[in-house]
């Protein structure tokens, strides 16, 4: 099933249920040299695709996934090549109906899958790799901000061609927090109180032990590693500052990560990042929405139902009007599987929901040319098998006009 004519080739996709910006409407949707040029428009010579029966809607922009992780590591400690590891991410990301991925890259100080050396192998081969990719692969530079290694990295990557956003983490704090504080309603990271864990004891060995296998390493050396890192405490706002600067010199997206008091979020705001992503808590989501900050929450939490951490449940957030967003976090599928959730509970319209996963986070990336279906914009669609009251499939999946994936059914 796989297109065979140029891109410039004008294709016609007739008798769907199209989902637009603001309604659904059975019409036609034509495409000419990667663009949407009409809209129940003439044939005029177009190859007609029949989709009858069938919904198509703008394709899915992903600002948060980070499953590639289990591309390049499938089991702890056991790496596979870099670059076969992104040409199957690239496959699944077309066959989920993803036309724009921002992956979730961390670089954190911990060696191993989240280190700086990976990020860069990533970002390299991402590079090498576009002519064969079949979607829009770009990077969130998810960047733990005790790692001061990682800043020439991202100013060079800001510096890019292909403008990445930047995303400030601060597992480190998280991590040395005492067991007796939430952590989902911690202070504020750079709070001279925080309250923080005996790093000598045992508990907090045991507490680590994850993160040390991930790294390779033993857990004694990791805790010794993460003592260390605590030290440059005093030099992390400064470190912060210089990395939001670049960003704004790249006119980037900036995202602030598990914000846990409406004074994480502040900060993070006039550092220039206008986007919470994942807060731990509704306060700190009704804060971002007082001050007009795009809200991520992530899709397979609406999926399932609620989230694995004890964080607000998704569905209770877009139902009160505090997720704007929903990624793929650590499950591509999810994002289709969340609206349809969605929809089937009655929390909103198709159109409506649609907005989380295309039209929402295209804006607040800075992405104006996709995420809807409407004449001049990108022909980022994607066709679904989804009859009434069932979980719906992907058959076909258009980047920019081409085809990136097409399934037909067995039966």
């Amino acid at each position: 099933m796989t297109e065979t004519r140029p891109m410039t080739d004008p294709i016609l996709l007739e008798g769907a249920d199209v989902v637009l910006l603001d309604r659904m409407a059975k019409v036609s949707v034509r495409v000419e040299g990667g663009v949407v040029t009409a809209i129940d428009g003439a044939r005029d010579g177009a190859r007609v695709i029949d989709a009858s029966g069938q919904v198509l809607a703008p394709a899915l922009v992903d600002i948060h996934g980070d499953a590639f992780e289990r591309q390049l590591m499938p089991r702890p400690g056991v790496m596979i090549p870099t670059e076969a590891a992104l040409l199957e991410t690239d496959r699944q990301l077309a066959a989920n109906g993803i036309a724009t991925a921002y992956h979730a890259l961390t670089l954190g100080w911990e060696p191993g899958l989240r280190s700086v050396a990976i990020g860069q192998e990533v970002i390299d081969s991402l590079a090498r790799l576009a002519p064969r990719l079949t979607v829009d692969n770009r990077v969130q530079l998810r960047w733990e901000t005790f790692c001061f290694e990682a800043l020439p990295l991202i100013e060079a990557a800001l510096a890019g061609p292909n403008r990445p956003a930047l995303a400030f983490n601060d597992h480190t704090t998280m991590g040395v927090l005492d067991p007796s504080c939430p952590l989902q309603t911690r202070p504020f990271d750079h709070d001279p109180a925080l309250p923080v864990v005996d790093m000598t004891s045992a508990e907090f060995a045991a507490k680590m032990e994850p993160r040390a296998r991930r790294s390779g390493m033993e857990v004694e050396a990791f805790v010794a590693l993460t003592q260390a890192m605590w030290q440059r405490r005093p030099d992390v706002l400064a470190a912060i500052d210089r990395a939001a600067q670049a960003a704004k010199a790249a006119r980037a997206p900036m995202l602030s990560h598990d914000d846990s008091q409406a004074e994480t979020r502040d900060f993070y705001r006039r550092h220039g990042a206008r986007i919470s992503e994942f807060p731990m808590n509704p306060t700190v989501a009704r804060a971002a929405r007082a001050a007009g900050d795009w809200i991520v929450f992530g899709a397979p939490n609406a999926a399932r139902g609620g989230s694995h951490l004890g964080s607000p449940g998704a569905a209770d957030m877009v139902a009160a009007g505090l997720c704007d967003i929903l990624a793929s976090d650590y499950y591509y599928p999810a994002m289709l599987a969340a609206v349809a959730r969605l929809r089937a509970d009655g929390v909103g319209t198709l159109p409506d929901l649609w907005k989380l996963i295309a039209a929402n986070p295209a804006e607040s990336l800075g992405l104006p040319d996709r995420g809807r279906i409407a004449v001049g914009l990108r022909a980022d669609l994607v066709l679904l098998e989804w009859p009434e009251g069932e979980v719906p499939v992907v058959r076909r999946t258009y980047v920019a006009g081409r085809s990136a994936y097409a399934a037909e059914r067995r039966g």
